[in-house]
């Protein structure tokens, strides 16, 4: 499976996809235990697979690639600029008061 397919995939069904490829991956590593088959390109595109698979799980957990959600504003284009302005104010004035207070911003 192709990753772009993979990411597209919801997390059922991601988890649904990766229960089948280990199950296949699990037969055919029995099968050629056994001499009944020579599967070895077919057993790393399954491996590969399941890894894409836990990979992409994981990003969404995390929020990684894309799959951050932006919080979208409600407000005006104008107001929501002066509350954005406030915002980066006011991270700066904490920034300057820590520098000011070392003492206050370590450890306590």
């Amino acid at each position: 499976m192709e990753l772009t397919k993979i990411r597209s995939l919801s997390d059922e069904e991601l988890l649904q996809q990766e229960k089948t490829s280990a199950e296949q991956l699990f037969r055919l590593r029995f099968q050629v235990s056994m001499g009944q088959n020579d599967g070895v390109k077919k057993l790393r595109e399954l491996r590969k697979e399941i890894a894409q698979i836990k990979t992409v799980a994981r990003e969404r957990e995390l929020g990684v690639r894309g799959a951050r959600h932006e919080l979208v504003s409600t407000l005006p284009a104008s107001e929501a600029k002066k509350t954005a302005r406030k915002a980066t104010a006011k991270k700066a004035s904490t920034k300057k008061s820590a520098k000011a207070n070392p003492e206050k911003g370590a450890g306590q």
